[in-house]
């Protein structure tokens, strides 16, 4: 009971703070661009603003346990994902110095037309609204049983506190309080892993080091699975390359690499909470279990980084979507539209929540369902009909299928364990996509 009114407390409060703190949009540049007195973010704003935007609570659910499963190599795996940002970086700096494009859609809809940006739109709103309920669900376990009256509450009244404070300045309030909950979350790992560290003398960076065996069956399925995706995964993602736009190409650049390298150690180091879970014998939700054994101060520690890392997604799938609706699709230009696409949402992302939707399976699924993306971003430059683009998105949706029901053949798959299937199916699926994206172009030869 004394741990629940302190985690009460400490997401009324921080809400609070951000919402008082936050810049109030007086116009459309400031809402949807984040352009403050006619400044753009800097390189330590933007790449701060994307490593906390990425770093959501499910990811470091998943991260701590994926190092209690697999020790390191869970959490080197789970990392393999941030390779999306220096992907997405180099391919946006290349598409804006060369192509002189403003945004993903501007680009589809002059090489490949409406009838692309409507599909792509579909796909991406799918990620915004999974994106809703699969974060806040993680809050609502830290309050209570699923399905419990506690569990509810705390999702409804965080997803509220957080439109709140999104609502006044949109993208500025988004990229503004980004950086104020990396701070935080900087600090609060580092007293979390003091904390593991200093509990126990035969816990050290040695055991960390020594805690997974390196094979495929044991991590490393994962690991190639997450880096096959990081070449389609980011460009399916507006929170992602929203944020390539909003600064210059070279500090886009800047940013967008340096996030791909300290987001990818933030993830190692939150799965050794897992690599300590794992040594001590403990099962479950690692991060849970951890926080429980040390009391009070931790747990609320571990709680308040999940509070902070949920509302940084939250906020800006909130201003993503807004983006997505009123400047990419045009559907009106205007502060008053988009913060009622902000609602909108809120509204319809918290729907699954009450329908017990599996929250862990989002990242992996999506993952595949969008492969048919890599062509069409890494080889951008490449001259294709309209047709290319549709081949190849289709045809990665067929494998996210293939991969949902377990239709793929065994004998395409040639290693053994978890994510066995995830890895060949990627694999497979991938070069599937290239090739019918370049056909119809060998075709009109």
């Amino acid at each position: 009971m004394e741990v629940n009114l302190w985690q009460w407390g400490l997401v009324i409060a921080s809400s609070m703070v951000l919402f008082l703190l936050s810049p109030w949009a007086k116009n459309t540049n400031q809402f949807f661009k984040a352009v403050q007195k006619k400044k753009e973010p800097s390189t330590f704003i933007l790449m701060g603003s994307l490593i906390i935007s990425w770093i959501f609570a499910k990811s470091i659910t998943n991260a701590t346990n994926l190092g209690l499963d697999y020790g390191i190599v869970g959490g080197v795996a789970y990392a393999g994902y941030y390779v999306s940002f220096a992907v997405a970086g180099v391919v946006i700096y290349k598409m804006r110095l060369h192509g002189k494009y403003t945004s993903i859609h501007h680009f589809l809809r002059s090489k490949f037309g409406k009838g692309a940006v409507a599909v792509f739109s579909i796909l991406i709103a799918i990620r915004l609204f999974n994106e809703v309920w699969s974060n806040t669900m993680v809050i609502g376990t830290y309050f209570g049983d699923m399905g419990t009256s506690p569990y509810y509450w705390s999702i409804l009244v965080f997803t509220a506190l957080t439109l709140a404070y999104v609502l006044k300045g949109g993208m500025s309030s988004s990229i503004f309080t980004d950086v104020i909950q990396m701070g935080l979350f900087a600090i609060l790992l580092l007293v979390i892993l003091g904390a593991i560290f200093s509990a126990d003398t035969n816990f050290s960076s040695k055991t960390v080091i020594i805690s997974g065996i390196w094979s495929f069956d044991m991590g490393l399925n994962l690991l190639f699975a997450a880096v096959l995706q990081s070449f389609s995964y980011p460009f399916h993602d507006p929170v992602l390359t929203d944020r390539g736009f909003l600064s210059s190409p070279k500090i886009t650049l800047k940013s967008f690499l340096w996030a791909s390298i300290l987001g990818a150690l933030c993830i190692i180091l939150f799965s050794f909470v897992g690599v300590y879970a794992q040594s001590q014998g403990m099962q479950g939700q690692a991060a849970v279990e951890v926080g429980k054994a040390f009391g009070i101060v931790i747990l609320l520690g571990i709680n308040f980084i999940m509070i902070t890392s949920a509302a940084s997604t939250l906020d800006s799938t909130f201003s993503s979507f807004s983006k997505l609706l009123a400047i990419d699709l045009k559907f009106g230009n205007s502060l008053k539209f988009g913060r009622w696409s902000m609602a909108l949402i809120a509204a319809l992302g918290t729907i699954p929540v009450f329908l017990n939707a599996e929250i862990l399976s989002a990242t992996t699924i999506s993952g595949t369902m969008v492969i048919g993306l890599t062509p069409i971003f890494l080889f951008w430059k490449d001259k294709a009909p309209k047709i290319s683009f549709h081949l190849s998105v289709f045809c990665g949706i067929l494998f996210g299928f293939l991969l949902i029901f377990s239709w793929f053949p065994q004998r395409l798959i040639f290693t053994t364990g978890k994510y066995a299937d995830l890895l060949w199916i990627n694999f497979w699926g991938i070069l599937s996509c290239i090739t019918l994206y370049f056909i119809p172009k060998w075709i009109k030869r």
